[in-house]
């Protein structure tokens, strides 16, 4: 193989992988999924609540039972219909793109009069990938928060 052959292979070489090296970073900040919908539905013996997310890595969803609502970043009180308060914190998710447009078309705060616990549902936070829910319950009862994937999605079942 003659040195100019060489040489164009390398640059081409060089090229190829400096591309996929561009295109790495993009790909990182694409791989927070996006909040598209909040869909609820009463069951036999829990209220279900459920996030609807875009592609990306699955988050790990957490819950707390809380006195009371606290949105973010303002860290104003979160007024919401429900004698106790449940607050789910979705680290790496969020509701807006990244260009700060609003990938949930829906109302950011309703109530849920089909639902025999949960009262209503907020969402009281979104900043720096961190997506935080807020529901208004009637009763404590047990809670489980866990994420299903393709698609992408956040389930929250509280007891009735």
């Amino acid at each position: 193989m003659s040195r100019p052959v060489r040489r164009a292979l390398l640059a081409i070489t060089l090229l190829l992988a400096a591309s996929v090296a561009a295109a790495a970073p993009a790909q990182a900040v694409n791989s927070v999924p996006t909040l598209t919908n909040i869909r609820t539905g009463n069951n036999a013996t829990f209220d279900r609540i459920v996030l609807d997310l875009g592609p990306g890595s699955a988050p790990t969803p957490s819950y707390q039972l809380v006195d009371e609502l606290i949105a973010d970043p303002s860290s104003e009180i979160v007024w919401l219909t429900g004698e106790y308060f449940i607050n789910v914190s979705v680290p790496y998710a969020a509701a807006h793109d990244d260009n700060g447009n609003s990938t949930y078309p829906g109302p950011k705060k309703f109530r849920t009069r089909n639902l025999s616990n949960v009262m209503a549902v907020a969402v009281i936070g979104d900043w720096e990938a961190h997506l935080l829910i807020g529901l208004g319950v009637r009763s404590r009862t047990a809670v489980n928060v866990f994420t299903l994937t393709a698609p992408n999605r956040v389930v929250i079942d509280v007891a009735h």
